[in-house]
C-alpha cells in the first residue's frame, strides 16, 4: 500500500522545489477525469528530480510525473488512491546543445516542443514532430506518450526521432544515456523502454534528439476524394510519384467540416461541404517544384477517378490555412462535446473496411460519426457526438458498450485501440482484454523489477491489482 504525500514528506524534500496544489495540475483537457495530490514538486535538475524520486520511494509515496497536461488518456492525473506527488518537469527547459552538423539537439523534458522546433529553425533545421499542442506539450510528456503527429508518415513517432535518453528510474538512480549515436548496439535499449511508458518505469528529464535539414520545396493541397477506398489508392499513388516526398496525408470526413461551419464559422474552407477530403503535404528537393508535382498527381488522380476536385496552396499563407482548418477539428469537437472518442490503427489495407463496418454498425445508436486523422500510417481519431438536439450526457448507459463496440472491430482487423495517445487510466482496462498475454506478462515483470513498490504513476498503463 502506498501512503500520501504530506508534510513529513515535504520536509524531506530539496529547498525549492515545492509548488502550490493549483487546479491546472489536477486537470486534463477531457474533462473526465479529476485528479488529486498531496504535495506538488518542480525541480530545477536531474540531481533535484532524483532527490525526489529517492525521497518518495523510501515514503513509499507515489508520484505522477507531468509534463505540459495535453494527454487525453489521463496519464497526467491520479483520480483514486493515497494523494501522490505531482513532479512537474515544468521548470527544466533548458536547451542543453545543439550540433547542426551532426542534425543533434538535446533538450530537458520540460522544453515545449514548439520551443524544441523553434531552436532547430534558428539553426537551419528541423525537428519534425509536428502535434497541435505543441505550444505546450513538453518534450518529455512526447517521449513519455510515443506521440505521433501529423509527420509520422515520413519522419516516424515521437521514439524514432530519439537518439538518447537522461531519466531517473524509481530508486532515484540516473540512467545518463544521452548519446548522440545512430548505432550503438551496446546490451538493452533502456531508451525505448522509457519511451512510451507514460511515466510507470522511471522519469525522463532530458532526451538528444534527432534533427533533419528541412525540405528546399513545400507544397501543400486539398482534395476531394469520394471515399477512402479512394484515398488509400491516391496515397499510394503520390508516394510513388514523390519518391518519399510525401511529408503528411491527412483524411477528413465531411462531419468534421459540418462541425467546423457550426461552431468555428470563420475558418476558412476550400472545399466546404465534401464528404471526404484529404490535405497532403510535401516536401521535395532543390530544383523540384512541389506545385508542379501536386498538379501532375491532381491530373492523373482526376483521371483515374480518385480525385472530384482540388485546392493547391499558392503561396506558404494559403498553406497555413489548409493546416489550420486540420488543426481546428479537435478544437470543434471539443465544442459539440464527444460521446466517446478513440484514437486507434489499422493496416491501411483494413482501413477503408472498418470505415465501412463500424458505420453499419453504429447506424442505430442515433450519433453522428467525425472520422478524420492521419491515414497515411493508419491513424483513425473515430468520435462519435450525439445526434442534433441531444447532449453525451443522454448517451451515458451507451458509452462504454459502444466504445468496446469500435475497439473489437478495430482488434479484430489487426489494429490497435491506441495509436499515439498512450494507454494512461483510460484504456488500462481495454490493455488488459486485448493484449497479448505473454507481452502483458512481460510488461508487468518488468514493471515489478524497475519499481517493486508501485509508485511510478500508480494505476497508469498497468492496473494496481494486475
Amino acid at each position: 500500500m502506498l501512503n500520501p504525500a504530506d508534510d513529513a514528506l515535504a520536509a524531506r524534500l530539496p529547498a525549492g522545489v515545492l509548488r502550490e496544489v493549483a487546479p491546472a495540475y489536477l486537470e486534463e483537457p477531457r474533462g473526465r477525469w479529476h485528479g488529486r495530490a498531496g504535495l506538488v514538486a518542480a525541480p530545477r535538475t536531474t540531481a533535484e528530480v532524483a532527490a525526489v524520486v529517492r525521497a518518495c520511494a523510501e515514503a513509499r509515496v507515489g508520484i505522477v510525473p507531468r509534463g505540459g497536461g495535453t494527454g487525453l488518456v489521463s496519464g497526467q492525473v491520479m483520480p483514486e488512491g493515497p494523494a501522490p506527488l505531482i513532479l512537474s518537469l515544468e521548470r527544466m527547459t533548458a536547451l542543453r546543445g545543439i550540433w547542426p552538423e551532426e542534425n543533434v539537439l538535446v533538450a530537458e523534458a520540460g522544453m515545449t516542443l514548439q520551443a524544441v522546433r523553434d531552436a532547430a529553425e534558428a539553426v537551419g533545421r528541423l525537428f519534425p514532430l509536428s502535434l497541435a499542442s505543441q505550444g505546450t506539450a513538453a518534450i518529455g510528456g512526447c517521449l513519455s506518450t510515443n506521440a505521433g503527429g501529423v509527420t509520422a508518415l515520413r519522419y516516424g513517432t515521437a521514439r524514432a526521432l530519439c537518439l538518447g535518453v537522461e531519466a531517473v528510474l524509481p530508486d532515484g538512480s540516473v540512467v545518463h544515456d544521452l548519446k548522440r549515436l545512430r548505432k550503438d548496439n551496446t546490451g538493452y535499449d533502456i531508451r525505448d523502454l522509457l519511451i512510451g511508458a507514460e511515466g510507470s518505469l522511471g522519469v525522463v528529464t532530458a532526451a538528444s534528439l534527432k534533427l533533419v535539414v528541412p525540405p528546399p520545396g513545400i507544397g501543400t493541397a486539398m482534395l476531394q476524394v469520394p471515399s477512402p477506398e479512394a484515398a488509400l489508392t491516391l496515397l499510394s499513388l503520390a508516394e510513388g510519384r514523390m519518391a518519399g516526398g510525401v511529408t503528411a496525408f491527412e483524411l477528413i470526413g465531411g462531419q468534421g467540416l459540418a462541425f467546423l461551419a457550426e461552431v468555428l464559422p470563420e475558418i476558412r474552407q476550400p472545399l466546404p461541404g465534401v464528404a471526404w477530403s484529404v490535405l497532403i503535404e510535401v516536401g521535395l528537393p532543390a530544383g523540384l517544384a512541389p506545385a508542379e508535382a501536386l498538379e501532375g498527381l491532381l491530373v492523373e488522380a482526376m483521371e483515374r477517378g480518385l480525385v472530384l476536385d482540388g485546392v493547391i496552396a499558392q503561396s506558404g499563407q494559403q498553406a497555413m490555412d489548409f493546416w489550420d482548418l486540420r488543426e481546428h477539428i479537435p478544437e470543434a469537437n471539443r465544442r459539440i462535446g464527444a460521446v466517446a472518442s478513440h484514437d486507434i490503427s489499422l493496416p491501411l489495407s483494413e482501413v477503408a473496411g472498418f470505415i465501412r463496418d463500424a458505420g453499419a454498425a453504429l447506424a442505430g445508436e442515433g450519433l453522428r460519426i467525425n472520422c478524420f486523422g492521419h491515414l497515411g500510417d493508419g491513424n483513425l481519431h473515430y468520435n462519435l457526438f450525439p445526434a442534433p438536439g441531444r447532449s453525451r450526457a443522454d448517451y451515458d448507459d451507451r458509452r462504454r458498450a459502444l466504445s468496446h463496440l469500435v475497439h473489437q472491430m478495430v482488434v479484430d482487423r489487426g489494429g490497435s485501440f491506441s495509436a499515439e495517445h498512450g494507454v494512461g487510466r483510460l484504456k488500462v482496462g481495454d490493455l488488459e482484454r486485448w493484449a497479448d498475454p505473454a507481452r502483458l506478462a512481460v510488461m508487468r515483470a518488468i514493471k515489478a523489477t524497475l519499481d517493486p513498490l508501485g509508485i511510478m504513476n500508480p494505476g497508469a498503463v498497468l492496473s494496481t491489482a494486475g
